[in-house]
């Protein structure tokens, strides 16, 4: 699976179903008064943590996420469908940003944490809702409310516990497999780590802990030499760093 930490997208929640506008006719009851219906409810747009997932790669598949609309009232006080909200699935770590102000909407950590970023419009009122004593037959009904649309960024920031950081070759991939349950590809050439691996450290009476394993940085990364700087940011929550430092290198004094 391609790992991806970044990415854009557009959301548009659903707009609300039309009230309806009509009037109980039945054989006894020939004015039977207003009977429509409201709208339903538009569908909303929910992000949920899925602590299975590690990348965003699922989410890149589309560049529009759109709910569905609130269906619309009919007679005899039949209210509208709601709806289908969307749930999309994202992995602990998930920043969610609005994509033009930068301003920074959620921030996803906890297992099964759910945040709704458009909110699917209101369904409008039928004309049964503007039954009055002095208007027993009203002939007006509301549309519904547009559902809220939004262009948003997403950037996931690994969680773990202890980031590992060095030059590439360094021999962070082997000590992270010496040490957790990782499976990191090692090599003898630089660049072997092209993504941030993560590992579980047990230790004690069943106490664990989190280990990342952070592709290598070269000088000029800032630049864009070698991988980039753009992986940094899966360290920043972490609580320790370790540097691995190839002893033998002379190069480093």
């Amino acid at each position: 699976m391609k790992f991806i930490d970044h990415t854009t997208l557009s959301v548009k929640a659903g707009s609300g179903g039309k009230g309806c506008i009509a009037f109980l006719r039945e054989k006894f009851r020939p004015k039977g008064g207003p009977c429509g219906g409201d709208g339903g409810r538009g569908g909303s747009i929910i992000f949920r943590v899925n602590p299975q997932l590690s990348t965003l790669q699922d989410i890149t598949l589309k560049h529009l996420y759109r709910a569905e609309n609130g269906a619309n009232g009919g007679g005899k006080n039949m209210h509208g469908k709601n709806g289908k909200d969307i749930i999309i699935k994202i992995p602990p770590g998930t920043i969610i940003k609005n994509a033009e102000t930068e301003q920074v909407l959620k921030d996803l950590t906890g297992e099964n944490e759910s945040y709704v970023v458009v909110k699917g419009g209101n369904g409008g009122f039928g004309n049964a809702r503007f039954k009055t004593q002095r208007n027993t037959a009203p002939k007006i009904a509301n549309n519904g409310q547009l559902g809220e649309d939004l262009k948003i960024e997403l950037e996931l920031k690994v969680l773990a516990d202890v980031g590992l950081v060095g030059f590439p070759n360094a021999g962070k991939s082997t000590f992270i497999s010496k040490v957790s349950n990782a499976k990191p590809k090692i090599a003898d050439y630089p660049f072997t780590t092209l993504v941030p691996n993560l590992g579980i450290v047990k230790y004690g009476n069943y106490r664990s802990f989190v280990m990342a394993d952070i592709p290598g940085l070269i000088e000029g990364a800032s630049d864009g030499k070698g991988l980039g700087s753009q992986f940094l940011r899966h360290i920043e929550r972490t609580k320790v760093l370790v540097y691995l430092v190839e002893c033998i290198d002379e190069e480093i004094y």
